[in-house]
């Protein structure tokens, strides 16, 4: 009993340890993951001791936790971000991984000395992206960029785990078997189409059925946070035991349950938020506790180097061949490129070998995690960085806001929003809230009072609110501080400012000809753009067209384009990100140390 209680302490001193040192890692811009990981490194074998070797016990910990982090990304990933982003996302989650299995596989069987399947082993482990890494790297991390470009990364990061862990699982067999080549195996084929189209179909049963769960039966609120967390495990649980994917059957239904109007969403996000954070703690602290940092050093060559092959050539390459039917601009598709980060889910599928008796099983594993070490560190600490360098970040559209939604009991045909009003923002100096919104309640210095009574708004007033669902957005600007603006704004939304009301012919007189087809000259330019822009247009969405960008700078309060800025870029336009995330700047960076290293040979 008393062993039971130190491990206990132990334990739980290291999460409160990393969630303490996530406050040094906040001011810093370190990445969390990564220091999640070193604390797990520090308290293990090689550190204060700790030894911890159950790779079963460590995979079954990980992957209830992935399962965790998975529902939670897609409970917070609204259907329009997903319709926008889907095909290219799914196009890199598949296509992209196994591209990268290939290449990564290849020049892992050179550098490690492995045969080609077992390369192709390891290709698979760090194939994909981790939905942690990413989603915490981009919401938490303050890099604003165009919705588009974060519904990608986001919607690949939560889709190409089943696809990596598919190829790791198939592959480990094909090795143990003793295969020494790769061939079209039909029923590896068919396993594949079972297990995702399964995982689709009963993520989407499972998401049904949560809501209709949460709808129907009368739970107590501080019990249905618990209630939808428990029933996305059985989706995921009872997927995995059928033989479909888990991993995707819980995506999918976190994102059918997100995108649907049930009561508590406010209080099950929030819960799902603080349980996130503690799967990412447990996971990254159990998978550090499992590694031994002195059995890296036989393999940490060729592992460092793997590593930046995967991050330079590797991850760049794949992205810019899936991309290639897709209107993505040359610097969005080496952002994404950078964001490819490696994270828990490498590590996890490392254990795999381990587990399937492999022989060096614990290559895979030492390999693949000084590989997301490698990542980590090195792009993990440069995103925002390199979205700045690329003129990516999106001028802010309003400063700092203080809201809180507030959960209605029931299904309400309203929503309850609590905001505090900031310094310099627009209702204090006589802006109007609009007619559809019903203020109730002010307080103010401690004491509450009638809207009707309160009088002019004040500093530090909280106001409570009854809306309409889906119109919080259009308060915000009303309750927000004065966003900063930047002299290279106007780079960004571009040099000049026409009407959305325009027709097409005019445009088209102006900086075309050429620039539109005869049946689309008699719409109006903001008709055309919300058409290539799926039905909806956001803040800062952007409409190639030749030697032209469309830029939406304003929206309406009911959503529609407000202005339009035009922004006339050159013919070869310049271009400031390193060389090698561009397939032309890899070749012209491999020439070049081709050619500096026969110079030193030669000398």
């Amino acid at each position: 009993m008393e062993h039971f209680y130190i491990v206990t302490l132990v334990l739980t001193a290291l999460i409160l340890f990393a969630a303490f040192s996530s406050l040094i890692a906040f001011r810093f811009g370190a990445p969390l993951l990564l220091l999640f990981l070193v604390i797990g490194l520090l308290a293990g074998v090689d550190g204060l001791g700790i030894h911890f070797d159950n790779n079963s016990v460590a995979y079954t910990i990980g992957s209830l936790a992935l399962a965790v982090i998975l529902f939670d990304s897609g409970y917070t990933t609204s259907l329009q971000s997903f319709r926008q982003a889907a095909a290219p996302s799914i196009t890199m989650a598949t296509l992209g991984v196994v591209l990268t299995t290939v290449v990564f596989g290849l020049m892992a069987s050179w550098a490690l000395n492995l045969r080609l399947l077992e390369g192709l082993l390891l290709g698979s482990i760090v194939a994909s992206t981790d939905a942690a890494a990413v989603f915490f790297l981009l919401r938490v991390g303050g890099v604003n960029i165009r919705d588009k470009v974060r519904s990608t990364l986001e919607v690949e990061s939560g889709t190409n785990d089943p696809m990596a862990i598919f190829l790791t699982m198939a592959l480990v067999e094909m090795v143990s078997a003793g295969k020494d080549h790769t061939s079209l195996d039909w029923n590896v084929l068919r396993l594949f189409v079972e297990q995702m189209g399964m995982g689709l179909a009963l993520g989407l049963i499972g998401g049904a059925l949560i809501v209709l769960i949460v709808k129907k039966i009368p739970i107590d609120r501080g019990l249905l946070p618990i209630i939808v967390l428990a029933l996305s495990m059985v989706v995921f649980s009872y997927t995995g035991v059928i033989g479909g994917s888990g991993f995707l059957a819980v995506y999918v239904a976190g994102i059918y349950a997100g995108n649907r109007n049930m009561p508590g969403k406010a209080a099950i996000a929030r819960f799902q938020e603080g349980m996130t954070w503690l799967a990412q703690i447990i996971m990254f602290l159990v998978l550090g506790l499992l590694a031994t940092p002195s059995h890296f050093l036989k393999i940490l060559l060729p592992a460092v180097f793997l590593g930046l092959f995967l991050v330079f050539i590797a991850r760049p390459m794949a992205v810019w061949l899936c991309l290639i039917p897709f209107d993505y601009t040359r610097q969005e598709k080496r952002f994404i490129s950078w964001v490819g980060l490696r994270g828990a889910v490498s590590i996890l599928l490392g254990i795999l070998p381990i587990l399937g008796s492999l022989k060096g099983g614990e290559v895979y594993f030492n390999t693949a995690f000084i590989v997301v070490m490698i990542s980590l560190m090195l792009q993990g600490w440069t995103i925002k960085p390199m979205a700045k360098r690329l003129g990516l970040i999106i001028p802010p559209r309003i400063g700092a806001i203080d809201k809180v939604e507030l959960d209605l009991p029931g299904a309400a045909n309203h929503e309850l929003l609590s905001y505090r009003v900031v310094a310099d923002s627009p209702v204090l100096s006589g802006a109007r809230i609009p007619r559809w919104a019903m203020p109730s309640l002010v307080i103010r210095d401690g004491k509450s009072m009638r809207y009707q009574y309160a009088g002019r708004l004040r500093e530090n007033d909280q106001l409570y609110l009854f809306i309409a669902p889906g119109y919080s957005r259009l308060l915000d600007r009303l309750f927000a501080s004065k966003a900063p603006v930047h002299d290279d704004d106007s780079e960004f939304f571009g040099t000049f400012t026409i009407s959305p009301t325009r027709p097409l012919a005019e445009v088209d007189a102006a900086y075309g000809p050429g620039l539109f087809s005869e049946s689309d000259k008699a719409k109006t330019l903001g008709d055309y753009m919300n058409a290539r822009l799926g039905g909806v247009a956001e803040y800062a969405d952007r409409v190639r067209l030749g030697h032209i960008i469309l830029i939406v700078r304003d929206l309406d309060e009911h959503g529609h384009i407000a202005s339009v800025g035009v922004s006339m870029e050159a013919v070869d336009p310049t271009d400031n990100s390193p060389p090698f995330l561009s397939l032309r700047g890899m070749a012209k960076w491999l020439i070049s140390l081709r050619y500096r290293w026969h110079k030193g040979k030669a000398v």
